[in-house]
């Protein structure tokens, strides 16, 4: 009786639990049982995770060939692997719910998560077993832990205490990882540890996901929601699914469940135009694991299922490529670093797929081999030769001069050919309402050669209060932190309806002109008119103009703003020059005769730059009941 019901358990009942899966009280969110049989049929045998087994040694031997960096991954590991596993006390787990620093614990528990990736591509490049123990005691650690779960996304500490097991951005992360781990490896790994895998696979990433999908609990509100939580989440999960449950039917059901969910992501993350509301930084995150998650299932289903086919992924795909303001420069709107750059690696893929010029990326690609996860770099370590193409993508109406995102509010002027100086800008429009948003409608950055002289921040380091309602007490993500205006004392409110309305525009070859209404981002009662007038100048010298216009009931104070990470020289009483590295922007400011102070102050916040960013007011000196204050901006020729 015993050996029939483990006969049966092995055969009939993965069977069985799918169909569950399909039809368990009716739940909204379970996918099409028709679809699950379709797909079913698509998948191998076998499950099958990214990348390819170590068995294969001539597909990891040529890769080596192809990449000698990789020496330096080997060189690495051996490191890591003669050290003591990175210790990660429960304390440092509490210190955000006692004093909302997340910085400690994500430290620790990087240091430990990414031995997995390096000591298994290590043992997988070399093929020795030097890296094997190592690696089994990482593992063994990692499945030891109280929780998968991010301390910044436990604050009540439920998930630490025992009391449920939740799915969040780490949880699915480690899980894949592991999975991709067991696959490569395959039993070069202990039984023990592929059985430890297994185990925890089930109890903190299928069981709870089964549940949530089909009723049994509450769903995880990342299932559809319209961020980068739902594309990272549903990556994390299916491609652990894919490459470790047995039963075609169930993988089936992980990739139906993805195909059904991911459009969350795709409608909620960008605006019609592709515009990535959440910034450069959660576009390489989170259109990164949608893109890898999309390869995947792609090469799961022998091409069926094309994710990156999706007519609303066409515009978000290109949103890398056309974030660049210029010589490389990119955007840093949202919590962004003033760093960022569209992923090498994800470019380089997603330009095979367009049917764009990759050569910019082939050598980017290489950068993150030693940082970065495995679940990533082998799925796109091993892609075949010929990828197909998809043709749905292309930006229409795109010129080198200019970049436009009408349904996000973004404007990108480039000078034309003949300009004596790389002289471009970035202007913000949009709401305040948006995931990762700041408050920032209405603002503006200006790049001259590669530096962002006068600039938007970015992000800050983030603690408990980034994430609280108390987000925007900071300087950085807040309208202090932003070039825009400071009306009757106020900053910038938060929400959707604060907004930069556009009341007109217009766009050719010699000048790019916007005008913005902004009076419903700021809680002044009597504000009767804030219009911002921006024009952008090409020609020999290209130039942007930027005018404000303001009107109150009564009198009122009011500030034009701009911000800068450089160096500010008073040249006269009207004109200042910024500095910033080898390059400057001379600023003539007009009041129309009016008084005014400069009053610079430094935004003193944690941020992700050396040099903390200055808040430069141009304060009027007396209330107004109207005024017009405007910006002449040009490059200071060298």
């Amino acid at each position: 009786m015993i050996i029939f019901f483990q006969q049966y358990a092995r055969t009939l009942l993965p069977a069985l639990i799918a169909i569950l899966f399909s039809l368990a009280l009716g739940a909204a969110n379970v996918p099409d049982a028709n679809r699950i049989r379709e797909i079913a049929a698509w998948l191998p045998a076998q499950p099958a995770g990214v990348g390819q087994p170590i068995t294969n040694q001539a597909a990891w031997n040529d890769l080596a060939l192809r990449r000698p960096e990789l020496n330096a991954l080997i060189r690495w590991s051996a490191k890591l692997a003669a050290q003591p596993f990175p210790e990660q006390p429960d304390s440092l787990f509490l210190e955000f719910t006692k004093n909302g620093n997340r910085t400690h614990w994500e430290r620790a528990a990087s240091a430990r998560r990414t031995q997995v990736p390096n000591l298994t591509l290590a043992e997988c490049l070399e093929n020795k077993g030097r890296f094997l123990a190592p690696l089994e005691r990482a593992i063994a650690a990692l499945c030891a832990e109280r929780t998968w779960v991010m301390s910044a996304c436990d604050p009540k500490l439920e998930n630490f205490r025992g009391e449920t097991i939740e799915i969040d951005l780490g949880s699915a992360t480690l899980g894949v990882e592991l999975a991709t781990a067991d696959y490569l490896l395959g039993d070069r790994l202990s039984p023990t540890t592929r059985k430890l895998i297994r185990d925890n696979l089930e109890r903190r990433i299928f069981a709870p996901y089964r549940a949530a999908a089909t009723g049994v609990r509450k769903e995880f509100w990342w299932m559809h929601g319209r961020n980068n939580w739902n594309a990272v989440c549903l990556n994390g999960v299916t491609g652990a699914a894919l490459a470790i449950i047995g039963p075609a039917q169930e993988r089936a059901w992980y990739i139906a469940l993805a195909e059904k969910n991911i459009d969350a992501y795709l409608t909620g993350g960008f605006t019609p135009d592709g515009y990535c509301v959440e910034g450069l930084s959660y576009w390489n995150y989170g259109f990164g694991n949608f893109t890898v998650l999309a390869e995947n299932i792609r090469e799961a289903t022998g091409g069926k299922i094309d994710l990156l086919s999706n007519p609303l992924a066409a515009q978000p795909a290109l949103f890398g490529l056309r974030s660049e303001i210029i010589n490389g420069v990119c955007t840093t709107i949202a919590d962004c670093s003033a760093s960022d750059k569209p992923s090498g690696i994800l470019m380089y893929y997603l330009s095979r797929r367009l049917g764009l010029d990759s050569t910019p990326w082939r050598k980017t690609q290489l950068i993150g081999w030693i940082s970065g996860g495995l679940y990533e770099k082998t799925a796109m370590a091993f892609l075949p030769a010929e990828l197909p193409l998809i043709n749905t993508a292309k930006a229409s109406g795109e010129l080198a001069w200019r970049t436009r995102f009408p349904d996000g509010g973004i404007f990108i002027c480039r000078p034309g050919t003949g300009a004596q100086a790389p002289f471009a800008a970035a202007i913000k429009g949009g709401n305040n309402g948006v995931s990762h948003g700041h408050n920032d409608a209405g603002s503006f950055s200006v790049v001259i050669g590669t530096n962002t002289v006068i600039c938007d921040p970015g992000g800050e380091v983030y603690t408990k209060r980034t994430f609280s309602p108390q987000r925007y007490d900071s300087k950085l993500l807040n309208s202090f932190g932003h070039s825009v205006p400071v009306v009757a004392g106020q900053l910038q409110r938060t929400g959707s309806a604060a907004r930069a309305a556009v009341i007109a525009s217009s766009f050719t070859e010699a000048a790019d002109t916007l005008t913005f209404d902004l009076r419903s981002a700021y809680a002044v009662a009597d504000l009767q008119k804030l219009e911002r007038k921006f024009v952008y100048h090409r020609g020999q010298t290209p130039a942007l103009e930027m005018r404000d216009e303001v009107a109150f009931g009564r009198p009122e104070s009011f500030e034009s703003v701009l911000v800068t990470r450089g160096t500010i020289k008073t040249v006269n009483a009207t004109t200042i020059e910024i500095t910033d590295g080898d390059s400057a922007v001379r600023v003539t400011i007009d009041t129309q005769g009016r008084s005014f102070q400069l009053k610079p102050e430094i935004i003193d916040e944690d941020g992700h730059t050396k040099h903390k960013p200055v808040h430069v007011g141009i304060v009027l000196d007396e209330k107004v009941l109207s005024a017009t204050v405007s910006l002449q901006m040009v490059p200071v020729l060298k």
